[in-house]
Order: structure tokens, then sequence, then C-alpha cells
């Protein structure tokens, strides 16, 4: 059964990202733009929890429930919420178009009720070195964030 799912992205950084998995075992096809960042790459990940109430920092780490080291989209070991970056063109704008098939929109690993973050600072996706790699890409502060959630088909 097909799933939709949407995202507003609040703080300095505003956004809208749209979520649509086919059905079960598809991916997850993500779409919107985001505005207000700074011209180039920007770590976005799903993060553990759905809870906003001390700004981003409340949602937590990546969601990762296979726990495993973070790593990018393509890499054989990765969170699930290892989006890799969105890039930022001179005007401060990102479009979103990523396909992923390890996020979900429904059963035990859904990312609906998780929260998207937006980073400041590119991420490495695990090969940087830094002492951060392998637990968040070393992505920077986050600078946007929002709840997934269900959307009107």
């Amino acid at each position: 059964m097909a799933a939709k799912a949407v995202c507003v992205l609040n703080g300095d950084v505003k956004g809208v990202v749209f979520f649509d998995q086919a059905g079960a075992g598809a991916p997850v096809v993500l779409s919107g733009e985001v505005t207000g960042l700074t011209a180039g790459k920007h770590g976005f990940h799903v993060h553990e929890f759905g809870d906003n109430t001390n700004g981003c920092i409340s949602a937590g780490a990546h969601y990762n429930p296979h726990g495993k080291e973070h790593g990018g989209p393509d890499s054989a070991e990765r969170h699930v919420g290892d989006l890799g970056n969105l890039v930022a063109d001179d005007k401060g704008v990102a479009k979103v178009s990523i396909s992923d098939k390890q996020i979900s929109l429904t059963g035990a690993h859904s990312i609906i009720g998780r929260t998207l973050v937006v980073h400041a600072d590119p991420d490495d996706l695990g090969q940087g070195g830094h002492e951060l790699s392998k637990t968040t890409g070393n992505a920077g502060a986050r600078v946007a964030c929002g709840v997934i959630g269900i959307a009107k088909i």
C-alpha cells in the first residue's frame, strides 16, 4: 500500500520535504526545497526522536536501529537515517530529490514521527577521518528540523 509523509523544516533555514513510497519494500522518494542555507553541501539526516521541545537538539542521534556506523546513502555500512548531503546554490536554495531504499514509511522501522534535520556543514559520509566521522559525518550544528508526519493522500 502506498504511503505519503511530509516534513516542514523550521529554524533560520526553512523548507518542506515530501516523502512518497509506492508500497512496502519500495524506495522512498523525497522531494522538496530548503531555503536560507549557505552555498554548498549540508548534512541531511533522519534523527531518532520526533521531539523538538528543545529545538533540534532533542531529536537525538541519527536514526540507527541496526547499530551501524555512519556512512553515505550508497554505503554498505550506514545508519538508516543517513541521507547524505543537500547542495545549496549561491542563493541558499537546495532542491531535494532523493530515492532511498533504507528508510521506510511503514513497518517496524518507519521514519514517521521521527525528525528530519539539516546540518550547517557537509556530511563527510563517514570517510573524513575526523573523530565524529563514524557517528555524525562531522556535519556540524543543526540549522533546521521538523517532525515527519503522515501526509494527506
